[in-house]
């Protein structure tokens, strides 16, 4: 199985720290696949991070929708309309399952909605499944 990259990098925007300690415990159960994992709280300070020169750009970003202030779908259209910023793949993990969130984060360039599962193990499973996609499977810019 490889590595991940050096200079691996996921920038997770969550808002509720328990999801955000879910997702960093998830990503960081197998042996051999340990990006970087960042946090912002919200849209905003995301957008501001991203924004700013000196900062890496991330490998991927996972995205919760419904936060306060800037919300995942209006950053979301952001990243994807910015010309420095559109090429990171991101994948929103949200407890909705509304059609109109699915329909709409795709028509704004979401490269993939994932429902959060409720329990642990299908959780982790899914994160598990999402950082071998995207870190084996993809070939990622940059």
């Amino acid at each position: 199985m490889p590595e991940v990259n050096a200079g691996s990098l996921v920038l997770v925007v969550e808002d509720n720290d328990d999801d955000f300690e879910a997702t960093e415990r998830a990503l960081r159960q197998a042996d051999d696949l340990q990006p970087e994992v960042r946090r912002c709280r919200d849209g905003l300070q995301a957008w501001q991070v991203l924004n700013r020169t000196s900062e890496p750009n991330p490998s991927l970003i996972l995205l919760d929708l419904n936060m306060p202030g800037l919300d995942g779908r209006n950053l979301l259209k952001r990243l994807k309309e910015n010309e420095n910023l559109c090429h990171i793949p991101v994948v929103v993990m949200t407890t909705s399952d509304a059609e109109e969130d699915v329909v709409g984060c795709y028509r704004s360039g979401a490269n993939s909605f994932v429902q959060k599962p409720l329990d642990w193990k299908s959780f982790v499973q899914t994160i598990r499944g999402l950082r071998e996609y995207w870190f084996e499977l993809s070939k990622l810019p940059g």
